[in-house]
């Protein structure tokens, strides 16, 4: 029914007379700037003889943006004028080139799930705002449990997998002990977690932001291949012991930030159940390696885990952010670590069944449906169609290891385990040095100096660093399907064309 416009009314100096929103022109922008979306990112920025990035340094770029609000608002040809403008100096991480980080490339459905989820503009802490995402979320929640080897579990999407490590450390400190939550840490030993000498930094910011502090994560050496040793692990928990503190929680990694690593999970576990001792797996990076049939053994032992920390945003492109924090105690654990009961929002006697509302087990109130995003692809693709992007990307990734050994002037660190494929180029200045500390030095500068190359060019975006005692050196990971062989070609070929003559 088309409610019959009344007379307008004054009310505190402002006129009220229907909605202030002009409907028709906002309608309007929106069409427009779908389809400015369709054509400069879906189709123009997914093309591979496109540029990656159009780099502009920080004081250039702003002159070129009219980044300043005004107290008057701006015709709608000129908002659409500076969504093109953002569009074109953005970094296009959907670009078959674009290797900078552990996402990239589009997935369709994701994109077109985000685009609905953005227009609802739902928060999924109750049933009965966002019916329909809380059930998408427990379903994808339950998929992924069964991916992980559990029976059953429990499990909330948080804003990245940082926060997801975060609310597991916090969780296993509760379960340890649960007057934390009420009393604080005023009553608390000193709590001890062990984690691998190449896990993420996320670890150290969670153990200060918690109050465990820095200098009680004590670090667990590694091989040289990046993995933890479980004898090390022994012994820094003995070590804590002797010390008077109490250990509590292992972390270990399943695929590595820049090596790719993935710890010894079976045996981490074994040490874990001697010392009572909850075990965390960061699989934010490796956890897509678990629909593959042909390399979920990477994470063997993963099943023995007390919670995972998984990102389909990362090798599933499921869009970021989307980030999955699995526990497999199923006895409401995480609803009695984080639960504050708010009445205006978890009422008991709602007219349906209040176990629908999740929210609070999340240390948000607001929360966005990222399931959704993943939901989507996995019904589009299918397990199976999931398990061939991994197996394609890795497959990839060994297609340019191959040809880094073909080639002069590259060097691998190490054969690679997932698809981080981390490599030195030795310009032909460097290759007949004898490799002393003035060689590596001269290398280390290497990487940096092609990267400002490469970015200024805009032809490709490829990530480097340097790594425990080891110089610069490229890090390159295939993650899109819309990655060929040939732009694997491209990555080496550009490399040596803008290195050669340094």
């Amino acid at each position: 029914m088309t409610p019959s416009k009344k007379s307008p009314v004054l009310v505190d100096g402002v006129v009220l007379n229907g909605p202030q929103t002009d409907v028709k022109a906002g309608e309007k922008f929106v069409e427009e700037a779908c389809r400015l979306v369709m054509e400069e990112v879906v189709l123009k920025a997914t093309d591979v003889n496109e540029k990656v990035c159009e780099w502009q340094p920080p004081e250039q770029l702003r002159q070129l943006l009219d980044l300043e609000m005004r107290d008057t608002g701006e015709p709608q040809d000129k908002l659409l004028k500076l969504c093109q403008d953002v569009i074109h100096f953005s970094v296009k991480t959907n670009h078959p080139r674009f290797f900078n980080q552990l996402y990239a490339g589009l997935d369709y459905y994701s994109l077109a799930a985000r685009i609905i989820t953005e227009a609802l503009n739902p928060s999924i802490y109750t049933y009965e705002v966002s019916p329909v995402f809380l059930l998408v979320e427990e379903a994808v929640l339950k998929k992924m449990i069964e991916c992980v080897g559990w029976k059953e579990g429990d499990g909330i999407f948080n804003p990245g997998g940082s926060v997801s490590n975060m609310c597991a450390m916090n969780l296993a400190r509760y379960r340890y002990y649960p007057d934390v939550k009420e009393k604080g840490l005023s009553g608390l030993p000193r709590l001890i977690l062990f984690t691998s000498a190449e896990c993420h930094y996320s670890m150290k910011k969670a153990a200060s932001f918690l109050g465990i502090g820095t200098q009680n994560v004590y670090f667990v050496e590694t091989d040289g291949r990046g993995k933890m040793i479980p004898e090390e692990l022994e012994k820094r928990i003995w070590q804590a012991r002797k010390e008077g503190a109490v250990p509590f929680l292992v972390c270990a990694t399943s695929g590595t930030t820049v090596l790719g690593a993935f710890d010894p999970l079976d045996e981490i576990a074994d040490i874990c159940e001697k010392h009572a001792l909850w075990l965390h797996v960061d699989a934010s990076w490796g956890g897509s390696a678990l629909v593959s049939r042909k390399h979920r053994q990477l994470l063997n032992g993963i099943h023995r885990a007390d919670s995972v920390a998984w990102n389909p945003h990362k090798m599933l492109m499921a869009g970021i952010q989307c980030s999955a924090l699995l526990i497999k105690d199923n006895s409401d654990l995480l609803k009695k670590c984080y639960s504050a009961k708010a009445t205006y929002l978890f009422q008991q006697d709602k007219f349906y069944d209040v176990s629908y509302d999740t929210g609070d087990k999340s240390i948000q109130c607001s929360r966005r449906p990222d399931a959704f995003k993943f939901w989507m692809t996995w019904k589009a693709l299918g397990t199976l169609g999931l398990e061939e992007r991994v197996n394609r990307a890795v497959a990839l990734s060994r297609y340019l290891v191959d040809e880094i050994k073909k080639r002069e002037g590259f060097r691998l660190l190490m054969e690679p385990e997932y698809t981080n494929v981390c490599f030195w180029y030795i310009p032909p200045s460097l290759r007949e040095m004898e490799e002393g500390p003035e060689f590596w030095k001269k290398l280390n500068l290497v990487a940096p100096a092609i990267k400002e190359k490469m970015m200024k060019k805009g032809s490709l975006m490829l990530g480097y660093q340097p790594h425990r005692g080891k110089v610069n050196f490229f890090r390159q990971v295939v993650i899109s399907p819309q990655v060929s062989r040939e732009d694997m070609d491209f990555l080496l070929d550009e490399i040596d064309s803008l290195g050669r003559d340094m």
